[in-house]
């Protein structure tokens, strides 16, 4: 059954969306580096994960 476009007010509807923003996004310190990087993900600039060499080093 259809409902009416006026049942729920605009500030009730904003309130309900107020948790859908997204957030920021978490760093961590490298251990051997010092450098900043996302948890569970691959260090790109060693090529590291978990401690395990998974990649060849980016050359830069």
């Amino acid at each position: 059954m259809a409902v009416p476009k006026r049942k729920v007010s605009p500030s009730r509807r904003n309130m309900r969306r107020a948790h859908d923003s997204l957030g920021t996004n978490a760093y961590v310190e490298d251990k051997d580096t010092g450098e900043l990087k996302r948890p569970h993900h691959i260090d790109l600039k060693t090529g590291t994960y978990r401690g395990r060499q998974v990649l060849t080093p980016s050359e830069d």
